[in-house]
């Protein structure tokens, strides 16, 4: 199957480069439907669609629009925000997609967990309360440790651990001052889901749905501890150091978990933690891997994780890929503290070092600074690759350890 893919990326979105390149080393024709028209200026005309992201029904209209001009062959959701418009525009345009309900379970979580508490798969307590709650008859409700969680923010933006009623309260207003703030649709909004902390080792799987049969492509350890208060994730590592026995019942776990959802078709990202009582599925988002990340995937011959999914969504056959070098890893680069960044130190020694591959910053200098749980960006990203994952593990870790950034302080900046 070949034709036109059309491509629905938010402007914020660090992906859209990476799916180009693939594009053009594929020879695919591609297209960007972006919610922004200023940013895609450098396209050639049919090359891009402005679209309304916060407004499905018109978004889908648009796209139908555009179809009507530009014939569609695959539509590809690569961020949270998108992934619904694409669904629905794909099932319109009669595409291969995933239903509407698997994309609205997957990406609201209050219907994720109700969904897996229903599957036989493991699955913390968990009560949904109101914006307009008072915190402090909520709070003692709960069996400590507990994580508060807007319903549809990613990238563990407003995402708090509270030990004791106090800490609850306090995250239960900051939570309720994001989601004021919040460019999300106001279904999500209104909520706040409380759910049992889970202890363990976390773990992130990279995959591709065809048909609903799941392919593992990678399988990240994510070493630095994500105990809270707030989970900004750093280390991602390629292979797993986990056991063969404790991988396949991760395999297992989250192809049950798909099939709860009705997830069937292209790629998916799973987060997962592991403890003695076994494997717990934190979440389950219908697109691949964020940021920069999915740099440190090379399938050898068959490309990198972008041109898989291109082909994919094409109909085009994909050999069961394999990772080409023994061990890869990425660190997402945390923002320390709010303010303006002013200079970053030590970039060509992190560079330098044996290992690594890149390291790139993702705010330019000058930009405000905004930490989890407010901020959903990271600094930049570095990437490694080599013999083992304990030595890209350990090289990250020096390569970060040069980096020194001056941040100035900004009135009125969010606290830790």
């Amino acid at each position: 199957m070949t034709g036109r893919v059309l491509l629905l990326v938010p402007t914020t979105s660090y992906r859209i480069g990476d799916f180009l390149a693939a594009a053009d080393r594929l020879g695919i024709d591609v297209a960007v439907g972006s919610n922004q028209r200023q940013v895609l200026e450098q396209f050639s005309k049919g090359r891009t669609v402005t679209l309304d992201f916060n407004n499905v029904d018109k978004g889908v209209a648009e796209v139908i629009a555009y179809n009507e001009t530009y014939p569609i062959t695959a539509i590809i959701g690569v961020d949270d925000e998108t992934t619904l418009i694409a669904a629905r525009a794909a099932k319109a345009l009669n595409l291969v997609h995933n239903s509407q309900e698997s994309i609205e379970t997957a990406r609201n979580k209050y219907r994720f967990r109700t969904r897996l508490a229903n599957s036989g798969l493991l699955a913390p307590r968990f009560t949904l309360q109101p914006v307009e709650a008072d915190p402090i008859e909520a709070s003692v409700l709960v069996n400590y440790p507990v994580v508060l969680k807007p319903l549809a923010l990613s990238a563990s933006r407003g995402v708090i651990r509270a030990n004791e009623p106090s800490e609850f309260v306090a995250a239960f207003e900051r939570i309720k001052t994001i989601l004021n703030k919040a460019d999300i649709d106001e279904n999500a909004t209104g909520h706040i889901l409380i759910e049992d902390y889970i202890p363990g080792d976390e773990v992130a799987l990279e995959g591709l749905l065809d048909g609903g049969n799941l392919t593992i492509l990678a399988l990240f350890d994510k070493p630095n501890p994500l105990v809270g208060p707030y989970f900004e994730e750093t280390l991602y590592i390629t292979p797993s150091r986990l056991s063969p026995c404790v991988q396949k019942d991760i395999a297992t776990a989250v192809s049950r978990a798909v099939a709860a959802l009705g997830l069937r078709h292209g790629p998916i990202h799973a987060e997962l933690r592991i403890n003695d009582r076994g494997v717990w599925l934190i979440e389950v988002a219908a697109r691949s891997i964020g940021g920069l990340c999915s740099r440190v995937l090379s399938f050898g011959p068959n490309g990198s994780l972008e041109d898989l999914i291109l082909k994919h969504a094409l109909g085009q056959p994909n050999p069961r890929p394999a990772l080409d070098c023994s061990a890869s890893g990425v660190m997402m680069m945390p923002i320390p503290a709010a303010g303006v960044l002013r200079q970053v130190l030590g970039l060509e020694d992190a560079r330098a070092l044996a290992m690594i591959d890149d390291v790139t910053l993702s705010i330019p200098l000058g930009a405000t600074l905004v930490p989890l749980p407010e901020g959903n960006r990271y600094l930049g990203f570095i990437f490694a690759s080599g013999d083992t994952p304990a030595a890209v593990e350990a090289t990250l870790r020096d390569a970060y350890n040069f980096l020194e950034f001056v941040i100035e302080a900004e009135e009125n900046s969010p606290t830790n």
